[in-house]
């Protein structure tokens, strides 16, 4: 007689990783997140993922028939305002803060042609989904900044390197 596993891992974590895989999700073994995070525990964007998509998915319109690239120090600006959200005003100001990044992009000035303009970059295209990339990682251990807590979500999803 077979022996029933009622583990966590079996039940539920594997079976949701091999779904999220045929549904597209890219595997990232716990070392590959780790690597992909700087090997900082305490950050959570896959940076190298995300300064890719950054760039891949977001452009200038200069005029009718000319397109620029957003500058390597904007790309870095729109990477900053993800790694340093403040919490001083609470976690609801936090999480609509990222929010409104994610949805709406970020607005960033840019010389374009002699000219500073402003220009929204895009975390995620909404409009060509398959432009997107899609990651999926298991314990996923997080350290809070300024603490010794450890988090560790069973699992993460990630899209263009964004938890």
């Amino acid at each position: 007689m077979d022996t029933i596993s009622f583990r966590e891992d079996h039940i539920s974590q594997i079976p949701a990783l091999q779904l999220l895989q045929k549904l597209g999700y890219i595997y990232l073994s716990h070392e590959e997140a780790l690597e992909l995070r700087g090997g900082k525990a305490n950050g959570v964007l896959l940076e190298p993922v995300l300064r890719k998509q950054l760039e891949k998915i977001n452009s200038v319109q200069r005029s009718a028939t000319k397109i620029s690239l957003f500058s390597p120090q904007n790309i870095e600006n729109g990477i900053e305002a993800l790694r340093n959200v403040s919490m001083d005003k609470g976690f609801i100001s936090g999480n609509e803060y990222v929010y409104n990044l994610l949805t709406l992009g970020k607005t960033l000035e840019q010389s374009i042609d002699g000219n500073k303009k402003s220009f929204t970059l895009n975390y995620i295209d909404w409009k060509n989904l398959q432009n997107n990339i899609f990651h999926v990682t298991e314990e996923f251990s997080v350290t809070r900044n300024g603490m010794n807590d450890i988090y560790r979500p069973d699992i993460v999803l990630f899209v263009n390197g964004i938890p």
